[in-house]
């Protein structure tokens, strides 16, 4: 009589089966319990939480940078360890990606970790640095992207975008509703990815010695 492990072999349907109720079950075990356990994410005092959700600009910058593949050569996740805060700053929290869907945590590092771009470098840099990343760093590999600097955000769709989001517990308003398409009629994608890399890492006000992880 055969196994059931030569029957998985030879059947692949059967393998197929066993392998997606496999992959469900794990998953169930994975995600459930971030849902209902106390320390899934830290808790921030009133002077360090300053978390909000990405202005309508700040979105469609994200939208440009998931389009353009830029995850896939930069995280947004520090480690906590002295190397890595040397190097980026303060390691990343759970909490700080709480409005992000989908988060950019990450493993793949060609370039920087960007969890900790903000504010680190002008408009201008950035500016120059999509366009012509050479310019700045000669060494660099990555990519040119000059037509962000033509290219206009559609405003049409943001509005539209930011209602999905709120059905998934970002709390965005109906005054953020009703402005979003004006936020950004006009702008171009330039813009409106450094607006979005010009906030990332922003919103805590780290305090000097507090280890968040407990």
């Amino acid at each position: 009589m055969s196994s059931f492990q030569e029957k998985n072999e030879k059947n692949v349907w059967l393998l197929s089966g066993v392998l997606a109720i496999s992959l469900l079950v794990a998953g169930v075990v994975e995600i459930v319990p971030l849902y209902y356990l106390p320390d899934t994410m830290e808790t921030l005092t009133k002077e360090e939480d300053n978390i909000r959700p990405y202005t309508a600009l700040e979105l469609e910058g994200r939208d440009v940078y998931i389009r353009e593949g830029c995850y896939t050569c930069h995280s947004q996740m520090i480690r906590p360890f002295r190397d890595e805060k040397e190097r980026y700053g303060h390691y990343s929290l759970a909490v700080e990606s709480k409005y992000d869907h989908p988060f950019q945590w990450g493993s793949k590092r060609t370039g920087p970790d960007l969890a900790r771009v903000g504010g680190k470098y002008s408009d201008e840099w950035h500016r120059q640095h999509l366009i012509d990343p050479k310019s700045l760093v000669p060494e660099s590999v990555m990519p040119r992207y000059p037509w962000l600097e033509t290219d206009m955000v559609d405003a049409s769709g943001t509005e539209a975008k930011m209602r999905a989001l709120s059905m998934v517990g970002v709390p965005y308003t109906d005054a953020d509703f009703a402005g979003a398409a004006q936020a950004v009629q006009g702008k171009t994608e330039m813009e409106a990815m450094i607006a979005y890399l010009q906030v990332l890492g922003t919103m805590v006000n780290f305090q000097e010695g507090k280890d968040y992880r407990k």
